[in-house]
């Protein structure tokens, strides 16, 4: 990432085991003050959340951030609807591939980046019951590789 100040707040690890990745995206969120300290603290989670277009837009649904300690009035629902934010030609590009057979939009991590709140989002294709079976053989390949290379080497 460079000289950029980089701070991750949450990841989908789910996302990368259901789904092939096929491009990612960064896309601001829109939040209010007290969601933005909440998430600062860690309080935040996207591993029910989903993604849809609308009207042009593009939204997350199911993101859980927890309220805020010392919110009191100010703080929102934890679950509410928030708007993600792209440049238009991305968002176009975006709507383009979902509406082709088999893609969807997955969130992938929340970071801070500077002073930003960030979402990686991903352009997905989901994955076959087959396909999810050989990334846990091929895990399981590599897992008793490098304990047999640990064993060779004592």
């Amino acid at each position: 990432m460079g000289r950029d100040s980089y701070k991750l707040i949450a990841q989908n690890k789910k996302a990368y085991f259901d789904f092939f990745i096929e491009d990612t995206y960064e896309a601001g969120i829109v939040l209010a003050g007290t969601e933005v300290k909440s998430l600062r603290m860690g309080k935040g989670s996207i591993k029910e959340a989903y993604i849809k277009t609308k009207d042009g837009e593009i939204f997350i649904f199911n993101m859980h951030i927890t309220p805020y300690e010392k919110g009191n009035i100010f703080n929102k629902d934890p679950l509410r609807v928030r708007k993600l934010l792209l440049h238009k030609g991305e968002i176009r590009k975006l709507m383009g591939a979902v509406s082709q057979k088999g893609f969807t939009i997955v969130p992938l991590k929340i970071y801070l980046k500077d002073s930003l709140m960030k979402m990686e989002i991903g352009l997905a294709r989901g994955k076959k019951n087959y396909d999810k079976r050989e990334d846990i053989a091929k895990k399981d390949q590599k897992r008793e590789a490098e304990k047999s290379f640990k064993v060779q080497n004592l």
